[in-house]
This record gives structure tokens, sequence and C-alpha cells, in this order.
């Protein structure tokens, strides 16, 4: 039995943060076999040797470890299998959106510690283990092994690219979309309303073949920009409407796509959902059998012509929310 894995969950999104989890240990693993779930946190059994390559590409969690035990404050018996591996610890308390608000965090991390230390020496600065506990509906410690490098993603924001357009995914949105999509490495992933290319530099990151296409040639141009400035290959462009998307690439594995909309959204006196109902006519004739297109709409919206997976609403700020449709036939 592989062992089991701890993953501190950012909370950003009460479902999505776990869906997103979830997809990535399957399109590493081929299953995800999740043994508990709860708020900020799911576990799940995985191959060690799949520890890195989930967490290269995750977007929506703060860190990954082995799990160590589970167990209420009142009762820390459960602490004293722990197992450490040689050399010193510290114990890093974390309080999920601020639960137990009734019980010291420090005087359990005394107790956690003192516990832990009959067999490893406690060493608060630079220790060679770091044992996370987090506070949730339970107490739960794991040990760290990964820290998702989500700083990265800042550094790849719109305004960063050399080519933006103001209204653009933030980068660790434009990673979730596709991972929600379950895309494996060396998928085909299609942004058939390329923009800036923000969804295809994030795709060409997690090694898969970056697709795009956009009615205005500039952004396609903008696009190739932006991948050469991250090193990054554009696997195949083209400057068409979106019903034409079949013509130009043939069947894809994946789309992924954030479809603009707004008062700035220029549509050439076509009305806004015209267009959504065209494309997604055009994805269901473009994706294979086996799989997804993620797209993002301003609203929910009934598809006639795929099998909605999955579905999330992510409130943005005012009356503005992103919805997330992933859709499979």
């Amino acid at each position: 039995m592989p062992p089991a894995y701890f993953f501190e969950l950012s909370g950003e999104h009460k479902v999505m943060c776990a869906a997103e989890a979830k997809k990535c240990i399957e399109a590493e693993t081929g299953s995800a076999n999740v043994v508990a779930e709860g708020p900020g946190y799911i576990i799940a059994e995985m191959d060690p040797a799949c520890v890195d390559p989930v967490a290269d590409r995750i977007s929506l969690t703060h860190r990954i470890g082995r799990h160590l035990c589970s167990f209420d404050p009142d009762d820390t018996s459960p602490v004293l299998g722990v197992e450490l591996p040689p050399g010193t610890f510290a114990v890093r308390c974390h309080r999920f959106e601020a639960r137990m608000k009734d019980v010291d965090s420090q005087d359990l991390v005394r107790k956690v510690g003192g516990i832990l230390s009959k067999k490893n020496d406690v060493r608060l600065k630079s220790p060679d283990l770091e044992v996370h506990m987090i506070m949730s509906d339970r107490v739960h410690l794991f040990l760290g092994e990964r820290e998702v490098d989500r700083n990265a993603l800042e550094t790849r924001k719109v305004g960063e690219r050399p080519f933006f357009s103001p209204i653009s995914l933030h980068p660790r949105y434009a990673r979730a979309l596709i991972n929600l999509t379950g895309a494996k490495r060396g998928s085909t992933v299609l942004d058939p309303f390329c923009g800036t290319g923000g969804i295809a530099i994030e795709a060409a990151m997690m090694g898969m073949k970056a697709m795009v296409s956009d009615f205005d040639e500039e952004m396609i141009a903008g696009t190739q920009e932006n991948m050469d400035f991250y090193g990054l290959e554009l696997h195949d462009s083209a400057v068409t409407d979106v019903s034409g998307i079949r013509d130009a690439f043939g069947e894809v594995d994946v789309i992924a796509t954030d479809p603009p909309y707004g008062r700035s959204t220029h549509t050439g006196g076509e009305p806004i959902d015209s267009i959504y109902r065209r494309a997604l006519k055009a994805f269901s004739e473009t994706v294979s059998e086996d799989g997804c297109a993620g797209v993002i709409l301003p609203h929910r919206m009934d598809v006639e012509s795929m099998r909605l997976d999955a579905y999330y609403e992510q409130r943005v700020h005012g009356s503005l929310s992103r919805h997330y449709h992933l859709l499979r036939h």
C-alpha cells in the first residue's frame, strides 16, 4: 500500500482547490485514491515518486507532505505512534480559516513537540524536518516535503509579460483550469481565445503541447512573443474564428479557454452568448472522445453538445464571477 500524503490546500475556493488536487494526482498516477478530506485539505495515497510531478503542476495548494497522523485536540495519543526520519525537527502550526478558536495552539505545539522529542531533537531554526500541524476539522500532522512555488506564478502575471492586455486570467487560475481538465504531460491543449497567451504559457510550462487560435492576428503574434520570452515552444497556432478550429487543428486532447466578456469585448455586432454557443459546438467537434473542454464564462450556460462533468463558480469582485465549466462527451 502506498503511503498517504497530506495536501494543504490554499483555501481560495471551497471546492475547486480539492478538485484540482485530485485531478493532478489522477493525471500523474492514473487514479486518485483519496482516503480523507475536509476543510483545507485532502489526504491521498500516492507513490512517493509522484510527489514532485504533482507539486510541479498544482497551483491551489500550499504544501504536500507525508501524512503522520490525525487526532482530536484533547487526545494526542496518536502522536505516540509517529516515527520521524532521523534529524532535528520543529513543529509549525497553521490554523485553517481560524478554526478551533477555543484551542490553545501553542500549548498543543508544546504537547506534540514533547512527544516527538523523545526520539528526535528539537531545533526551531533551520531544522532538518518540518512537522506541519494543521488545525481544521481535526488536528493533522504531516512531514513537509514540497512547498508549492506559488511565487513563480506571480512572476508570470499579465503585467510581467512583454505583450499584455489589462484583462487576463491570473496564472494560478489558468493553471488550475488546465489541471481541472485532467490534461496529462504531452497532451495537446488548445486555447481558441488565446488573448495574450496566459493559458498557453502554463500548459507549456507543465510539459503539454500548447496550441492557440484567435480571430485577431495581433493576439497570435503577441502570444508567440510571450512564449519566446519564457523560452517556451508554441506547438501550433492559427488565425481563425472559433468555428474554424476543427479545420485548423483537427482533434485535440483538451481545450482550456477563458473567452472574452465584458463591455470592452469586440464581437463584430454578434451577441456574446451567440459566440459562446458557436464556440461550445466547435469544442464538441474538436475535443477527442475521452478529452475535456474547460471553459470559463461570465455565467452558467447549458450545453447540449457535451456533458457537464463539473462546474465551479468563483466570485471575483462586485458583480463579476467566473463560471468554470468542465465538459466531456
